[in-house]
């Protein structure tokens, strides 16, 4: 510490010896630095304050209908990514301050300048916003806070416009695409559809198993009805034979031969026409190639071969057994009409039987591709439904952002309102002459001291044999101390004195002149 100490006041005492020149230094520096301080011109601040209004009765009222914006954070970026350039090349045209300006070089300064001294203050609370701007010509720093303050307005709508402008057009090209995925799934399903249409699900709702077991079950009750069929038709054909027996001793040949001649089936005569009938009515509705007009016309082409088997058989039994007509009792006729009845009921159930057992056969092969034609089946609906739903999205968000953009463009939505109109400051509000005249004799006294000290440094001087010896690094024999008479000591007074009053001056030439200009300021306020 006492090493410190020491070097300290060496230090000092080095400065002392050479401080007509620190306060050489200091006047001249004090009184260059007073001066720049009184030629800097005066700058005016002109101000305005906006409010904006983001409460809206619309709001509440179109909320669920309306894409609500956020205004409060649209108006914040907004204030905060105002002052770009662009804006800037837009605010020097509105105030008219690229008239003196004649090169690029000169233009982008002043587009810079203004960049860095044009200033949007807010309160997020209160959403006030404040625009200023300083300079030393008070009508055109007003010109320049008038125009900022219609391109924060107009900004604020045109980015709005744009901003729906934007999101409708981009909703419409989606709608497009997505109109098309859905008519391109809408063919798929339908061409599908078309192509299994006989693995359909039918009886509400009843799929693949249930209707093979319900084709099981018509098809074993066909074969039930059948064999029913076939054991009346043999009943009826011994009943028949019984009679005719009997009546074989009662008939001649030549009879028998003219009754040959003129039998007739009009049982199966009727059937034929009825089943001609319903062949009709199906090729009205059906093709050739469906099951059951193939079915009908099978069954009329057994009616009409059983029916030429019955008239040869009834000839070769009226040869074999003549028999006169006198004598063919109404039993025998009764029983040829439920025999051909008989005959014609077995062939259609023959016809049943076959077209259920079909039926069952493709139904069996249908079940080995179900499950794959249902998960395509899936798929497809599946395709189909996401393509509708986002369809329809897409068209609900684009009627909501039609009705957002007409709730921006509406009066009241975002309301500015100018509440102090743009204004210039009296007095000039820079520069703070006061401080700088301070800070400038601070400046002064500290380039004096710091040329004191720096002469010292390039003359050093020992002042004290402890400095001496250490420098040297030898014995130190003895110290001769200077005893000054009279004269010497008054001329040291003197020059003490003078030292004082030369600092002293400086420091009242910076007070004197500090308190004119509080004076002056005052005055003008």
């Amino acid at each position: 510490m006492d090493e410190l100490i020491g070097q300290i006041l060496t230090f000092a005492k080095g400065a002392w010896k050479h401080r007509w020149l620190g306060v050489i230094v200091a006047w001249f520096v004090g009184l260059v630095g007073a001066g720049i301080v009184l030629r800097v011109p005066d700058k005016y601040e002109a101000s305005a304050r906006i409010y904006v209004d983001t409460q809206s009765i619309l709001k509440p009222l179109m909320s669920g209908l309306a894409v609500q914006p956020n205004v409060d954070q649209q108006v914040g970026m907004l204030s905060r990514t105002l002052i770009t350039r662009p804006n800037v090349e837009k605010l020097i045209r509105m105030a008219d301050l690229d008239l003196g300006n004649a090169s690029k070089s000169a233009q982008d300064g002043l587009i810079e300048r203004l960049m860095s001294t044009l200033q949007i203050k807010s309160t997020a609370r209160d959403n006030l916003y404040t625009l200023s701007f300083q300079d030393s010509n008070p009508e055109k720093a007003k010109r320049v806070v008038q125009s900022l303050v219609s391109i924060f307005v107009e900004s604020s709508l045109g980015d709005s416009r744009k901003d729906t402008d934007a999101a409708k057009k981009f909703i419409n090209e989606q709608i497009k695409t997505y109109e098309a995925k859905l008519e391109s799934a809408e063919a798929r399903l339908k061409e599908f559809k078309l192509r299994n249409i006989e693995v359909q699900t039918a009886n509400g709702g009843t799929d693949i198993a249930g209707r093979l077991g319900e084709v099981s079950a018509q098809l074993n009750q066909a074969k039930l009805e059948l064999r029913e069929a076939e054991n009346a038709r043999d009943a009826a054909k011994v009943q028949l034979e019984g009679e005719k027996a009997q009546n074989a001793n009662n008939s001649s040949k030549s009879l028998l031969q003219e009754s040959a001649q003129s039998l007739a089936t009009p049982e199966i005569d009727s059937r034929i026409e009825t089943q001609k009938r319903n062949l009709d009515g199906l090729l009205q509705r059906f093709t050739e190639q469906h099951p059951d007009v193939i079915g009908a016309r099978r069954m009329i082409k057994e009616l009409e071969e059983l029916k030429r088997k019955e008239i040869l058989q009834l000839r070769k039994t009226a040869i074999a057994n003549p028999v006169s007509p006198a004598n063919n009792s109404l039993a025998v006729q009764e029983l040829g009409r439920l025999l051909a009845t008989s005959e014609v009921q077995v062939a259609s159930l023959r016809a049943r039987v076959a077209e259920y057992s079909s039926r069952y056969e493709r139904a069996r092969e249908s079940m080995k591709t179900a499950p794959q034609t249902e998960a395509e089946y899936a798929q497809l609906n599946r395709d189909y439904a996401i393509n509708k739903k986002n369809y329809e999205d897409l068209v609900s968000r684009r009627e909501s952002a039609s009705l957002s953009g007409d709730l921006e463009s509406a009066a009241g939505v975002a309301d500015f309102r100018l509440i102090d109109p743009p204004r210039v400051s009296p007095k000039p509000v820079a520069p703070n002459r006061l401080l700088l005249l301070l800070l400038a004799l601070a400046v002064a006294l500290g380039a004096g001291g710091f040329a004191s000290f720096a002469a010292s440094q390039l003359r050093p001087v020992f002042h004290d044999a402890r400095a001496l010896r250490s420098a040297v690094d030898l014995p130190l024999l003895g110290v001769v101390t200077l005893v000054m008479n009279d004269a010497a000591k008054r001329r040291e007074h003197s020059d003490l004195r003078k030292f004082a009053f030369a600092s002293c001056g400086l420091i009242g030439f910076f007070i004197v002149a500090i308190g004119t200009l509080a004076f002056i300021s005052g005055q003008v306020g």
